[in-house]
C-alpha cells in the first residue's frame, strides 16, 4: 500500500480516550502509518470509561487493533512506553507529526520541563527540536495556573494546544457527533484528508458555472 504520512500517536491517563480511539480509526482510514504507543494510565482510563481492555504487549496491541480497525500490514506499529530503540525516539527518524490523545496535564507538565523519561515524553520532545507538528489534547478542567503557564509554554515552543471543546453550531445528534468535531480539528493540524464534516460556510461558497460556448 502507499503510505501518504507516518503519524506517532500517543494516549496518556487524561479522560478523553474515545477522541484518541477515533482519531487512530481515523488515521488508519486515511492510509498513514501509524506508531501509537500509550501509558499505563491510558490503559485505566480505556477501563473506565469504554470498558475496554488495552493489551499490554505491543505485539498483542497492535494485533488488536489492527483486526479492529481493519489496518493492513505494516500500517500500524506499536511501541512500549520504555522502547527507546523505535524511530520515534531520534530525531534521525521522526514521524511526520503526532498527537497526544487525550493528553494528561502530567504529560503537558512533562514536555513543557523538558523532560524525556519515556517514549512518550521524548518522541514529543523530538518533534518540538525538529519543528514538525506535536498536537497537544490536553483534557481537564478547571485549568490550575500551573496548567494554564505549561500550555502557554509548549505554544511558545511549537506545539498547538487544541482542547476537546466541540462547537454546537452543526447541531450534534449524539457523542459520536462531538468527537468527530474534535477529531476532524486534529486531523486538520496533521495534514491528513478526512470528510468527518462539513466546513463553516461551504455551503455558501458554490462552484463557478462554466458555460460551454
Amino acid at each position: 500500500m502507499t503510505i501518504s504520512r507516518t503519524i506517532t500517536l500517543a494516549f496518556t491517563g487524561a479522560s478523553g480516550l474515545p477522541y484518541g480511539l477515533r482519531l487512530l480509526e481515523c488515521l488508519i482510514a486515511a492510509g498513514t502509518r501509524v506508531y501509537l504507543v500509550y501509558s499505563p494510565a491510558a490503559q485505566m482510563v480505556a477501563r473506565q470509561e469504554l470498558e475496554l481492555m488495552l493489551p499490554t504487549q505491543p505485539h498483542a496491541a497492535a494485533a488488536f487493533f489492527a483486526e479492529r480497525y481493519h489496518a493492513k500490514p505494516g500500517q500500524l506499529t506499536v511501541f512500549g512506553r520504555e522502547d527507546w530503540l523505535s524511530p520515534i525516539a531520534s530525531g534521525s527518524n521522526p514521524a511526520d507529526a503526532m498527537a497526544i490523545c487525550p493528553c494528561s496535564m502530567g504529560t503537558a507538565g512533562a514536555l513543557a520541563a523538558g523532560l524525556a523519561d519515556n517514549l512518550i515524553e521524548r518522541a514529543a520532545d523530538v518533534m518540538l527540536k525538529e519543528r514538525r507538528p506535536l498536537v497537544l489534547v490536553p483534557r481537564e478542567t478547571p485549568l490550575s495556573a500551573i496548567h494554564l503557564e505549561n500550555l502557554l509554554k509548549l505554544a511558545r515552543a511549537g506545539a498547538v494546544i487544541l482542547p476537546p471543546s466541540p462547537g454546537f453550531y452543526g447541531r450534534p445528534e449524539a457523542i459520536g457527533d462531538l468527537v468527530d468535531f474534535i477529531v476532524a480539528r486534529i486531523l486538520d493540524q496533521l495534514g491528513v484528508a478526512h470528510s468527518l464534516g462539513p466546513r463553516w460556510g461551504a455551503a455558501r461558497v458554490a462552484p463557478p458555472t462554466i458555460e460551454r460556448a
